[in-house]
Order: structure tokens, then sequence, then C-alpha cells
């Protein structure tokens, strides 16, 4: 070992193996390691890390690296419990070690399980009670740990003693059941007795067995529920007694007399439990295959936070409704007192109110109801187990003068580490962004759902393909879609096509969607660019070159046409009732994705060292846009479509080969922002890309426009209508507070609010510019409609972030910066070049970028347009004259005369556009316009 005196002021911290926050039953022999540096020294480099296992074998390595480096030791064993210590060394100077860190393994291999899975003989049909299986073990004196693995067909709930083992939500979660079935390992050591113990566990549909998808089915996996569970005790003369799942396991009712996780759950308090003597049956093994067992790679569901009700009051109707104050997801919490045998108490829910009542039509055939049948009793406190729900709203039945102290909501989602954070000094884009967070928070529940609410929840591979960057701002989510993605590639047909949803229980039988299908190649570029996983990227690489060839395949001359699309979902111009109809052509979207992911495993091959693909990919990207340019680009550079999302795929995908097609396309699309009075209209394809395409062509104003605009449709929109998660439609709740007509509409969707990526980045100014944040770029291009903005986020290597101020004519920047990377940082509006700055806490000071005067004159309407308070003072004049509704109606009149001088616009809106009495509201226009146009 070496002998080298400990840098003072320099530790090692948060060490930490694979993506795992809990270190207990780690799924892999040779667990990754990470950690962080704190030092005092601004000239600390990191060039070699030792690695101590178990205060003995030491393995130094000469390497810069910090972040998901290879285990250096040999593999560890099944239950294999290692502590290990980490100390850096920048030249000859070394930190202290690490304070230890310990993991252990699960059951690595199908051997490791003694037990088999079992279902209950007799009890826990399909329309039945949910059933309990229990053992009694008798235990020696002596132990001194006991390990608890566990997985089930459906979900369960395990108690030992008397005690719940753990404190997941519906474990196991959601995987594609038929090749992979997370188990779960506790460490149940403090639960046990000496001599006799009892082992429980409670059986709930979940998804393997209950309601999924619009169409009415249930038990698409199977009929069956069933449990494979073993219990492993360790005794202090080393011996090893298990007991897993056999024959010896017995089965009885439970008092939920219904679970589903559309539906909801019904209890019986009054149910008293029966001795325990249902037979079991074990499984077949071609139903019970052990070798699709795999560890969590992220954290489980759990409950993140219990929230008090807000408001209880009666409806028109004289109903009983409950705010919550917040849309969220998972159940309602209500205590009652003296209770009488046989009453019934009913929880609905949903998510708004209309006309003054709960408002379940967007539920669709979800019931999201919750019942209980009353014993007698002083009190009791009421709540499901194996259901949730997405609402803001519940409405109660069977409880006389319900208070609001007696109601909670109890939220549950995955239980992923917030790592993300954005302030500025507008309230409403500070709410805006704090939705996008609540509805990552109730989307991500095991898998990303589309939602949380309806007849769906179903992990839609588009939504998450556009939100995946924000949400690894946002949250630690590497484990958590890691997991996910293994599903997509296990899901994903033999010749390369990507179901639409994943776990795939549409089982469509083409389903190659652009844009949908994007999230084999994009999601593991996106972790490998947040968090610097080039595990992710090797484990992946297959499946995203099969979803690129099988696309590509599916061309002529270069551009894919024709097939079933998704196109640009849910433009603002498509009818409610179809979704479809956007102003993009699908094939224009269609062409657009396929270049854009060649490049994407191009850039993966190239990662991987994979030089033969990488320059087959490349060569192929390049063909595309070839191919797109000649269908659907002229050569003045106007797009097919002549749609913002058609311009913006255009500009962020590198798919217009001369400058001049490209400049042109910027100013098309500046042009659309503007007469489309600076509302959004983009759908699920194009909206993620509008800020930054417009940013690329140097109008980063016009993005700030875009983003705060407030009328409908608009990413603000929903906040002045009181929203606190993103929405599915951009009007899923119309400006007269009645809900959208189409079939589809949900409160609780976080794609739209995939814009919160570009706050970060360019609002802020804090983004990647190497894998895992290694190196950032500090760039924030501040606009007069803020006085303030700030980005935290905690990345692979610790805390950066970037806040600015604009204050008395000054610019003031701070930029925090890990140790382990650097930055360069772009001053805005300064002339000065970038500088690069190592670790440490940086300041800076400038003229205010947003203080350059005003141009002397207005010259063209265009110039008028882009004046917020002038044109918002025409605007006025117009709107008060009756010459029309609002500001994007004005917008779009104005389109065609952009280019003519503004003090023509009074005559020529007089001659043109206006009726009688026009003449009044052209001297208005005059004299508003005089001294400021040519």
């Amino acid at each position: 070992m070496s002998l080298e005196r400990p840098e003072p002021g320099t530790e090692v911290v948060s060490v930490r193996f694979e993506h795992r926050a809990d270190t207990l039953g780690v799924g892999t022999p040779e667990p990754r390691l990470s950690w962080q540096i704190r030092t005092d020294d601004p000239t600390w480099r990191q060039t070699a890390y030792e690695v101590e296992l178990d205060g003995g074998t030491t393995a130094r390595v000469e390497s810069a690296e910090q972040v998901l480096v290879p285990w250096p030791f040999a593999p560890l064993a099944s239950r294999g419990r290692a502590s290990v210590r980490i100390r850096v060394a920048s030249g000859t100077r070394w930190s202290d070690w690490s304070a230890p860190a310990t993991m252990e393994t699960g059951l690595l291999r199908p051997e490791d399980w003694t037990a088999r899975f079992i279902t209950p003989h007799r009890h826990g049909s399909l329309d039945a009670p949910a059933p309990e299986l229990i053992r009694t073990v008798a235990l020696r004196e002596d132990v001194i740990s006991a390990r608890f693995y566990a997985t089930a067909h459906g979900v369960y709930t395990a108690s030992l003693n008397g005690t719940r083992v753990g404190d997941e939500i519906l474990a196991p979660g959601w995987t594609s059941y038929r090749h992979r079935l997370r188990y779960q390992t506790h460490d149940v050591t403090p639960l046990l007795n000496k001599g006799e113990n009892s082992l429980s566990v409670v059986l709930g549909n979940g998804w393997y067995r209950g309601h999924l998808g619009w169409w009415g089915a249930r038990a698409l996996y199977g009929g069956r529920l069933a449990l494979l569970a073993q219990l492993e005790v360790r005794y202090a003369d080393g011996s090893v007694e298990i007991f897993g799942t056999d024959e010896q396991w017995r089965a009885r009712d439970t008092g939920i007399l219904a679970d589903d996780l559309y539906q909801g759950q019904r209890t019986d308090l009054r149910f008293t439990p029966s001795a325990a003597d249902g037979p079991v049956d074990v499984l077949p093994d071609e139903e019970a295959d052990l070798a699709r067992l795999v560890a969590p790679e992220g954290p489980p569901v759990r409950v993140t936070e219990v929230l008090p009700a807000s408001k209880v009051w009666q409806s028109p109707s004289g109903r009983t409704l409950v705010d919550f104050g917040q849309n969220v997801v998972g159940w309602v919490r209500l205590r009652v007192r003296d209770t009488t045998a046989g009453a019934e108490v009913v929880v609905r829910h949903s998510e708004v109110l209309e006309n003054e009542e709960l408002c379940t039509r967007p539920l669709r055939t979800a019931d999201a109801t919750d019942t209980y049948l009353l014993a007698d009793a002083e009190e009791a406190v009421l709540e499901p187990s194996l259901t949730f729900h997405g609402f803001r709203y519940a409405e109660i039945t069977g409880v006389p003068d319900l208070a609001a102290e007696d109601l909670h909501a109890v939220v549950v989602s995955s239980d992923l580490r917030r790592t993300g954070w954005f302030s500025c000094s507008d309230p409403d884009l500070e709410q805006f962004h704090d939705n996008v967070v609540r509805g990552t928070r109730g989307n991500f529940l095991d898998i990303p759902t589309d939602c949380p609410q309806r007849d769906e929840r179903l992990g839609w591979t588009g939504d998450i393909q556009v939100f995946s960057p924000t949400a690894s701002f946002l949250f630690d989510a590497a484990g958590f879609l890691s997991s996910w993605l293994a599903d997509l590639a296990a899901d994903q047909h033999a010749d390369g096509a990507v179901p639409w949803v994943i776990p795939d229980v549409l089982d469509t039988e083409a389903p190659t969607a652009a844009a949908w299908g994007d999230a084999a190649p994009v999601v593991p570029w996106v972790l490998y660019e947040r968090y610097g996983d080039l595990g992710v990227l090797e484990r992946q690489f297959s499946s995203a070159r099969g979803w690129v060839d099988k696309i590509a395949s599916l061309t002529t001359d270069g551009v894919w046409v024709g097939g079933f699309q998704f196109g640009d979902w849910l433009d603002p111009a498509a009818p409610p009732s179809d979704p479809f109809a956007a102003r993009t052509p699908p094939d224009v979207v269609a062409t657009a994705c396929l270049a854009r992911c060649a490049d994407v495993v191009a850039r993966t091959a190239e990662v991987l060292g994979r030089s033969e693909e990488a320059a087959r990919y490349s060569a192929l990207a390049g063909r595309t846009r070839e191919a797109f340019a000649r269908a659907f680009v002229t050569p003045a550079g106007r797009v097919l479509g002549d749609s913002p999302t058609a311009y913006a795929m255009a500009l962020q995908w590198g798919l217009l080969p001369t400058v001049r097609q490209r400049e042109a396309a910027g100013r098309r699309l500046a042009d659309l922002v503007r007469t489309n009075g600076f509302r959004i209209a983009t759908g699920f394809v194009g909206t993620p890309l509008m800020t930054d395409a417009l940013t690329s062509v140097g109008r980063p104003d016009l993005a700030h426009r875009l983003l705060l605009e407030k009328c409908c449709p608009s990413w603000l929109y929903p906040v002045t209508m009181g929203a606190t998660t993103v929405w599915e439609r951009w009007d899923s709740l119309l400006p007269d507070g009645t809900v959208n007509p189409g079939q589809m509409t949900s409160f609780n969707h976080y794609a739209l609010g995939a814009v919160a990526d570009w706050m970060h980045r360019t609002v802020a100014g804090l983004a990647p510019a190497a894998p895992g944040y290694r190196e950032i770029t500090v760039r924030p291009l501040p606009d007069r409609s803020l006085t303030h903005a700030t980005a935290v986020h905690l990345t692979p290597y610790g805390e950066a972030s970037v806040s600015w101020r604009r204050e008395d004519g000054r610019f003031h920047l701070k930029a925090v910066v890990p140790v382990g990377t650097r930055a360069t940082v772009h001053l805005p509006g300064s002339g000065q070049p970038p500088v690069t700055v190592a670790h440490g806490t940086h300041t800076w000071t400038t003229d205010d970028p947003c203080l350059a005067p005003a141009p002397p004159e207005v010259v063209t309407v265009r110039d008028l347009m882009d004046e917020p308070g002038l044109w918002g003072r025409t605007v006025g004049v117009l709107t008060r004259h009756g010459l029309g509704d609002d500001s994007a109606q004005l917008a779009r009149r104005l389109g065609p005369f952009l280019d003519l001088p503004a003090g023509r616009l009074p005559t020529l809106l007089n001659k043109v556009l206006f009726e009688d009495g026009g003449a009044d509201a052209a001297a208005e226009l005059d004299a508003l316009l005089s001294g400021r146009t040519s």
C-alpha cells in the first residue's frame, strides 16, 4: 500500500456503485464505481486513483476518470459483500481515504434460487379477493443476518411477524414480464424473532393481471397471480437456512375485495382473516422461467410526499369535494370516526372540475374509485395499497361532517433523487418549471408513462424520447431509464421495429413510427451525454442500430414515404377529434427523424470505437439529408409544409445543405412565430426544438417571446388557468373553464414540458459540453423580460450552478464548477472571447447586454412586431376599435405585409382591412407610430 502523506483539504465523497442509491441487491458481479472530490486546492487535477477492497487488496489506476469506472477486482459472487474505500492523486499528492462504501450483490444466477413460483390453488382468481400467502418458519437463536428475496406475477406486499418488509409500493414494478422480471432484496434481520416467525405476502393484480389499455383488456400477461420468495437466514456458526416458496406455503383471502390500477380498490374493513388452509400450486417451468429475473437498476416506487387537503366544500349538486392544491399521483388517506359496520365510504378522483363538479370524462373507462365497507370502530384510517390515481380533486361520500384535517394525498412515484433546479424573475415561468417537475414525478412511476390517471398510463416511446434531456437534469434518472431501455430492447421486433409503448402491450404488427421508435438510439445517447454512461451505449447499440436499419429499409430514393405515422402529434391546429392532423407532412417528419437517428447511431459507434459502423451510419445520415433537401426543400430555403416544426427540424438536425437555405429557413421560422402572435404552433416533435432553433439562427429574443406568451396555445397558458402540471394538449382546459371536447385529454403529461431543458441551458446558461458534464458550457442568453435566472444541477462530479442578474446597468454572472470538470464561459454581449475555468466559484461583471438602445426608428411591420411594448400598444388600438379579437389574429392578418414600412400601416389597414370607422383607428395608429417609423 502506498505511504504518501494525504493532501490536506482534499477528500473523496459520495462513492456510488452503478446508478444505485440502495446498494443491497446489486445485479452485477462487477459494479462500476463513481465518486466526487472536494478540495480547497484550485490546482487539483486527478491523475490516479486507488480502490481498497475490504481493508486489504488495493488496486491503483492511472486515470483522471471518476464516473462509472470499471470494477478493478475479481468479479463478485451472488450474495457477495464488498466494502471499498477510494483515494485520489493529483501528481504525487494523495487525498485521504474516503469513508467505506459497502454493497452486496443479489442472486445473480437462476441456480441461486431454491424457491419456486407458487400460486393459490383455490384463492385469488381474477375477480376474487386479493390472496395472502403465508409460511411459518422456526429459527435458532443465533441469527446474525437474514435476507428476503422476492418477486411476483402481479404486485406484492410482504410482512414478517406483522411488520411490513421494505417500503416499496407496487413491487416488483412493471417490466417486459416475459423477458425481464425484477426481484427485490431486503435485509430483514431486525424483523426476526427467536423461534417461530410468520411470513405473509399479499398479492395484487397490478400490471400483470389488471386492466391495461383503453380497449378493456386485462390479464395480458397471465391469469394466475404467483409469488417467488426466498428467506435466507445466516447463523453465527456460518450455517445458512433457506426457506423458499414451495408447497408448504398456504393461501387465504384478504379484505381487499377488488384491486385494479385503473378502477381502484374495494376494501372490507369488517373482514376477519381465516386460518391459512388453502393449498398452493407450484407453477410449471414454462410459466416460471427464473432466467428472466433481474435486479433493479433504479429506485423503487415509494411514498415521496404526503399533502394535507387545502379545501373541503359542497358542490352545487350537494356532493362533498376536496382540493389538495396540486395535481398529484397516489391516493387519498382518510381518517373516519365513530363508524358503523356495513356503512360505505366512496372516494372518487379527478384532475379537474367542470361546472363546479368533479370531472371524470377525461378518465375514459378508468373508474379511479376506492371504496370501503366500514367496521364498528371509534376511528379508522382508510387508504388503498394496490392501486394509484392521478388527481387533484376527490369526491367523498359516506362521511358526514368531513374536515380538511382528516384528509391527505399520499404521493407516490419512483423515488428518484432530485438533481436540478431553476428559478428566475418571472413567477409564472417558475410555476411552469414547478409543473414540469411535478409532472415528471407523477409519470415516472416505475416506467416513464404518458399520463397517470386515465385508462392508459403506458410507456409511450415518443414522450420520453423528447423529454429525456429535461428528465436527466431534474432527476437522477439514469438507472430508471436504463432499466426501461432494457425492456425496449427486449420487446423490440426481430426486424428492428420498436413498439410504440414499452413494455409493449399494444402488440402492433409493424410499429414503425418516426420520433417514437427514435427512443432506441436517442435515449441511450442522452444518458451518455448527461451521465457519462458508456455502458448503456454499448448495451443498447444493437437496439439503436436495428431501429435505424429498419426505417432505412422503408425509404424510397432516400425518403421515408407512407405508412403509419403519428407525425407532429397534437399540433394545436389539429381539431380535438383528430390529433394526427398536423401542419407538417408526416413524410417530412419521418425523413428528418431518420437523418437524425442515423447521425446519433454514427456518433454512438464512433464513441464505442466501431469505426466501420460509424462510417456506414454517417454515410446513411448524409444520404438522408441529401434526400430530404431534394424532396422537401426549395433552393430558396422553403421546407414542404411551411410549418414551424418543419423549419425547426431542418435547422436543428442539419438538413439544409447551403448557408443561403439555412439563413432563409431561419428568417421564415422567425416570421411564422411572429405571424402566429408568438403562440405555439407545434406538436410533440416540433415543440422541444423551437426555442433552440430560434436561438441557433440568432433570434433568442423571439424564443423568449414564445416561452413567455400567456395566451392559448402557449407554455404559460395552463399556468394562467391554475395548472400545477403540464397538460397533454395546449388547451386541455379551454379559456371558459370547460374541458377540451376531445376524447383524449390529460392534465398530467410531461412531453410538452421538454422546453425546460432550453431554460436550463440557455435562459440560465448551464449545459453539458462533454459526457457526464466533464466539461460544462456556461452561456446564458438573457432577455429584457427577465432580471435574473439560476440553474443548479447535481452532476456526476458534484454541484454545478449558473446564476445571473441584471442590476443598475450591469450584468453579474456567477458559476460554480465541480472538481473534476472545467467550464467554458461566454459573457453575453461583452464582445470578449470565451474563457475556460477550472473548478471553484467564479464571478464576472460586465455591461448589461439587454440595455442596448432601441433602434431610432422602426422601419418595417416586422420591426414593429419585434418591439414587445410597441406591438402590444398597436394590438390594443386595433382590438379597441373592433378590428381583431387578439394579437394572434391580428398578426396573421399582417403576415403578408411584414416587409412594408411600418409608417404605412395605418393607410394600409384603412384601405385593406378596416371596415367603416377605420379612419379613427388609423389616426390613433399614426400618433402611436409617429417618430418611431421611417
